[in-house]
């Protein structure tokens, strides 16, 4: 640390990108989408989440990523899903996901959130089909030109079978309008030498796993699913390295490993919406959509007796 650096006041979280007009940074939760006992959409309950997240301290609102569960869900209710979280966010952006494997689809959507007021826009890379350099580039550049709003890719590989290379960032880089990048391949150095590269996006660390290492690297913010059920405990982090206090930030990022195990416990996602559930708040964010689901009781009460021993409840 140079001398000075631990200042009051001063900012030691890395800067977003200088393209970023919403200079995105903090934490950033990918908020759930609520149902019904017959999995119909619960807009109401899915604007509470919202507005709990953003209660909770969050920076940003991230509507229709994978802890939305946007995949399983029609293109009408995912546009309902951006209006309602729209109207119940007030002081912090929303940036929604937009994303459908064809860039027809992927456009639609985009236009639909822009003209309801999200404020960015997350862009999955496509999935199912490969992939390939020129499809990607072509892909964000066509969704880019149809939007006047900022748009942040979405990298994902492990769950849409397309990582991007660094070449393929790079002409990424140069569109217009394209600001950022939500990071989810766990490829530490690849996202190292990504945001060493380009000054000039937003990075997004999008694994629990990577809150305080993102930081380190020069995330400037976290798509947290912890966040989703314990806003609090990850803007205490992101705020403990914001004011130079690394060893706090240590400390809580060692937290958030113990609470990610726990709610890892069960199927594939159960863990956020059993863990709002525990938690008793004054919404119910309802069933997962099958295939997905929820954990059964002796996962639920192994997970409340874990969120216990962490002082969470």
């Amino acid at each position: 640390m140079g001398p000075g650096d631990d200042q009051p006041g001063m900012s030691h979280a890395p800067d977003p990108g200088s393209d970023d007009p919403l200079s995105l940074h903090g934490v950033v939760p990918p908020t759930i989408t609520a149902f019904h006992e017959d999995e119909s959409v619960d807009y109401e309950a899915t604007a509470a989440h919202a507005e709990f997240v953003e209660d909770g301290g969050a920076h940003g609102v991230f509507p229709l990523g994978t802890n939305g569960e946007f995949p399983l869900l029609t293109g009408e209710e995912k546009r309902g899903v951006v209006e309602a979280v729209v109207d119940a966010v007030d002081d912090v952006p929303v940036i929604a996901g937009v994303g459908a494997p064809s860039t027809y689809e992927t456009v639609s959507h985009a236009e639909h959130a822009e003209s309801v007021g999200a404020d960015g826009l997350v862009v999955v890379t496509p999935y199912y089909f490969p992939l390939d350099h020129e499809a990607a580039v072509s892909h964000y550049r066509r969704v880019c030109e149809a939007v006047d709003v900022p748009v942040y890719v979405y990298h994902i590989p492990s769950k849409t079978g397309n990582s991007l290379s660094l070449d393929t960032v790079a002409d990424l880089a140069e569109i217009p309008n394209l600001a950022g990048l939500k990071d989810s391949s766990k490829d530490v150095p690849w996202l190292g030498q990504a945001i060493d590269a380009h000054p000039e996006l937003t990075f997004l660390a999008g694994s629990d796993s990577l809150l305080f290492p993102g930081l380190e690297i020069g995330c400037s913010g976290m798509v947290s699913a912890v966040a989703n059920a314990f806003p609090e405990l990850v803007v205490s982090l992101y705020d403990a390295y914001d004011d130079g206090d690394e060893a706090r930030a240590r400390e809580l990022q060692s937290t958030v490993y113990a609470v990610r195990d726990a709610l890892k416990g069960g199927s594939y996602m159960a863990g956020v919406k059993t863990a709002l559930d525990v938690r008793n708040l004054d919404f119910s964010p309802g069933p997962l959509r099958s295939p997905l689901r929820k954990m059964d009781d002796s996962d639920r009460a192994e997970l409340e007796s874990d969120l216990r021993a962490l002082e969470l409840l």
